[in-house]
């Protein structure tokens, strides 16, 4: 069973992040491989998995890597752009849900998105925070965890910024669990 972000036990920031990464791979193969009510519910924890890390990127990382790297502001924006592409992607892709004979072109597409995303986090970005002391690593995990705890679980295209997240996202983050406490309710009221 797919660990919640929030939950990892990872006390190091970019060693959270690495392993983040690596387990959303583990999601896109398993709704990849599962199909009908399998697929939706893998497809369920992906969408969530990938909504709350995405948030405590935006809040808490890339204003850290902006002020680290050099160019930072250059390449912040290239990352929040991206970001925006995928949240766009997956909110069709969630419109859709995993039967649309759509989604399986548009997730391959999404796929490919999210890895060079996350590949270039990890050589852009990482190394020059991985270079802090242990403290402020440990610091980084406590915070992406805590900013993750209070995320939205859905993908909201536009609100990529830290001030954006801050502003919308947390409004966002209530509605998004209310929403998925009651699906999920309702879900085992029809089983």
């Amino acid at each position: 069973m797919t660990q919640r972000p929030e939950t990892m036990p990872e006390t190091d920031g970019v060693d959270l992040l690495v392993r983040q990464h690596q387990e959303i791979h583990n999601l896109f193969q398993e709704v990849e491989q599962n199909t009908g009510h399998r697929r939706a519910e893998a497809f369920d924890r992906l969408r969530r998995f990938l909504a709350v890390h995405e948030t405590a990127e935006e809040e808490i990382v890339h204003p850290l890597a902006r002020r680290s790297i050099p160019h930072g502001d250059r390449v912040i924006q290239a990352r929040l752009e991206e970001e925006n592409k995928g949240k766009r992607m997956l909110q069709e892709l969630e419109r859709m849900g995993p039967a649309d004979p759509r989604f399986e072109p548009l997730f391959a597409r999404f796929r490919t998105a999210v890895r060079q995303h996350a590949e270039h986090e990890e050589q852009e970005e990482f190394p020059a925070l991985k270079a802090r002391g242990n403290a402020e690593l440990r610091g980084l995990a406590a915070a992406i965890k805590a900013a993750e705890a209070m995320a939205p679980t859905h993908p909201h295209p536009g609100v990529e910024s830290a001030t954006k997240n801050m502003l919308v996202g947390s409004v966002a983050a209530v509605v998004d669990r209310t929403r998925d406490m009651i699906r999920k309710a309702l879900g085992r009221e029809h089983r």
